[in-house]
């Protein structure tokens, strides 16, 4: 039988509060065929951290980048450039997997290159917030992929062997998006699982979270319009740079409105500011 090994990999920055739970997702997978690797980026020894709580298997691996807070797309290449296996999922040090997320990936990786999931939205004591993505499985383009997926997007399992690519070192966030702008290079679909199979955790202190993380995102976001507006990706499928092209210019107009709505809605979250926008973009696409 053809392999069918997953590596997961985790980048891991002061991150001794949730790893445990990382982990222990991993472990209880339905399926068995996975490795992880744990990629230090703060000197911690997190085989011995794990191994105090419990939590040893032959299925870890461990690298450190030998920096501290050299970042996350660093850690994440590190682990890319070793790993040997033909599937690869991404999982941050403080999310989850729900357990059957990795089953039904891989059988999903035999009608598309890149499986996404819906997301479970959680806060830091895995109460949720909201869902994301939730609803029936689906094929979906690239171009109309983040109208569904509007949050983050480091829950995605591809095939290394239809289309790989390397974390941009260079952007502070959106490095999940810029990745999977890679992949469509190759890949013209994602087959995305509508049932939520990933806990997206929201720690205040994450870089997607964390204080100036609005300048950073509108930084981020508008590295990747004026990249997509030049040519810079050459997608596998038609009308990809238009509709992430019209994603994005809703999410900096989001972006810029958000400190004030906050100011109005304490607590608010930015999925739940950003999605109206999309949704009557979309109702303004069918109405033409």
């Amino acid at each position: 039988m053809e392999q069918q090994t997953v590596a997961v990999v985790i980048p891991a920055y002061k991150a001794e509060r949730f790893i445990g739970e990382a982990v222990k997702s991993v472990l209880a997978q339905s399926f068995p065929d996975w490795q992880i690797w744990i990629i230090a980026d703060d000197g911690t020894d997190y085989e011995a951290l794990l191994g105090r709580a419990g939590l040893s298997d032959p299925r870890f691996h461990f690298l450190s980048t030998g920096r501290v807070a050299a970042g996350a797309s660093r850690a994440r290449n590190l682990a890319l450039d070793r790993i040997e296996t033909p599937y690869a999922a991404i999982l941050d040090a403080d999310d989850r997997l729900k357990p059957n997320k990795l089953e039904l990936a891989i059988a999903a990786l035999a009608e598309a290159p890149i499986v996404s999931s819906a997301l479970d939205v959680m806060d830091e004591r895995y109460r949720r917030l909201r869902l994301v993505g939730n609803g029936p499985d689906r094929r979906l383009a690239p171009g109309s992929y983040k109208f569904t997926n509007l949050s983050m997007d480091s829950m995605i399992v591809w095939d290394r062997r239809r289309c790989d690519a390397r974390y941009d070192p260079d952007l502070s966030n959106m490095t999940d998006l810029e990745l999977l702008m890679q992949l469509w290079r190759t890949a013209g679909v994602v087959h995305h699982l509508g049932t939520p199979q990933h806990d997206y955790v929201k720690v205040a202190s994450s870089m997607s979270n964390s204080e100036g993380v609005t300048a950073r995102m509108i930084a981020s976001k508008t590295t990747l319009l004026e990249r997509l507006q030049g040519g810079h990706y050459s997608f596998a499928a038609p009308d990809a740079a238009e509709g992430l092209i019209a994603f994005l210019e809703l999410s900096l107009a989001a972006e810029a409105a958000f400190p004030i709505a906050l100011e109005e809605k304490p607590g608010l979250l930015f999925e739940d500011h950003l999605e109206p926008m999309l949704r009557a973009h979309e109702a303004r696409v069918k109405g033409d």
